[in-house]
């Protein structure tokens, strides 16, 4: 290949690659989060959301945090299937969520894993008018049962 040629590549890969950049730090979905268990009122895990390829949203644990007076747990040890026995940090723990068309702050058919008991359920989420506080849905069957939690966004 030719000089000019290569250039033009580079620049249009390094173009690119600043086009999704700024398309995720507009996203408000995107980032790192903070999780607050509703029961303890205790952050459990810190969780990053990404933006797939196909434009659904899947979020990864990066940190994690015991409750005062428990041991900290790092293996998923009551996860179903092929997360069974991974560690907490990495898994994912939520996935397939798709930002709803009508309104741009709500997100739906996704899927919530309970690391702790090892379950997988439906979900939803909904951001704040601020982007600040995501409340994330996870359901069994229909949406009246379930349970919700509020992240905060770093």
């Amino acid at each position: 290949m030719n000089k000019i040629y290569k250039q033009f590549l580079a620049g249009c890969v390094f173009s690119a690659l600043s086009a999704l950049s700024i398309a995720a730090e507009n996203d408000p979905l995107v980032g790192k989060w903070k999780t607050v268990d509703d029961r303890t009122g205790y952050s459990r895990a810190d969780v990053e959301i990404r933006k797939k390829a196909d434009g659904t949203y899947e979020g990864v644990i990066v940190t994690t945090r015991n409750v005062p007076g428990t041991d900290k747990m790092v293996i998923c040890s009551n996860c179903p299937g092929e997360l069974k026995n991974k560690p907490f940090i990495g898994l994912p723990f939520i996935w397939d969520f798709k930002q709803d068309p009508k309104n741009p702050r709500e997100y739906q058919n996704g899927k919530v894993l309970d690391p702790i008991g090892g379950k997988i359920y439906k979900g939803k989420a909904r951001l704040s008018t601020t982007g600040r506080h995501l409340t994330l849905r996870g359901y069994v069957g229909v949406s009246v049962i379930g349970r919700s939690v509020t992240w905060v966004k770093y």
